[in-house]
């Protein structure tokens, strides 16, 4: 029996990208970086909001800290890993992309709700470089994003979210964040 994930090769356009992006702090171009292997690895043509979701939780300590502790960081982990083994299949074939976001240039290997995000984060960023929530605040504005679909699945309400990383990144201690020396996690 044939597989039905087709197996990607280098020529793909998630193998290609921007990780190495100077407008990104640490844990993003980790989290980026991730998210490409995540949708090599997962037989995706490019990489999406979920994606970004799921490796920004992993690489980032001040996104998940705007989940929080509880069970929904739990669920919400727990939802993107069975994504990752299968649920996301439905998605292979088509593209992320709602209509709703302006028309941005095309970011290699990204879905356009992904690269729009990207684009959206490196224009609101209060500092030299994009940090994870400005990513994370990104990516969760379209209600079309795979992103917020799963989010939604796992029971997050997406405009507490969103208000949570608002405050986050307007409180005194960003601007430390957006200038001084990383913490020790």
């Amino acid at each position: 029996m044939q597989s039905r994930i087709p197996r990607q090769s280098t020529n793909d356009q998630a193998t290609h990208g921007t990780d190495d992006d100077p407008r990104l702090d640490a844990e993003s171009a980790a989290a980026l970086a991730a998210a490409r292997r995540r949708a090599v690895r997962d037989g995706d043509r490019q990489i999406d909001t979920a994606h970004l979701l799921h490796s920004l939780l992993e690489h980032d300590p001040r996104v998940r800290a705007v989940f929080g502790d509880g069970p929904q960081l739990a669920r919400l982990l727990g939802y993107l890993v069975q994504r990752s083994i299968g649920y996301g299949l439905r998605w292979q074939s088509g593209v992320e992309d709602s209509g709703a976001l302006p028309v941005v240039p095309l970011v290699e290997g990204f879905s356009p709700l992904a690269a729009a995000a990207l684009e959206q984060a490196c224009g609101r960023r209060a500092g030299p470089r994009v940090r994870g929530l400005e990513l994370l605040a990104a990516i969760v504005t379209d209600r079309q994003a795979r992103a917020v679909e799963v989010l939604t699945h796992a029971g997050v309400d997406v405009y507490e979210l969103r208000a949570r990383i608002d405050e986050t990144l307007t409180a005194p201690q960003s601007a430390e964040y957006a200038s001084g020396p990383e913490p020790a996690f």
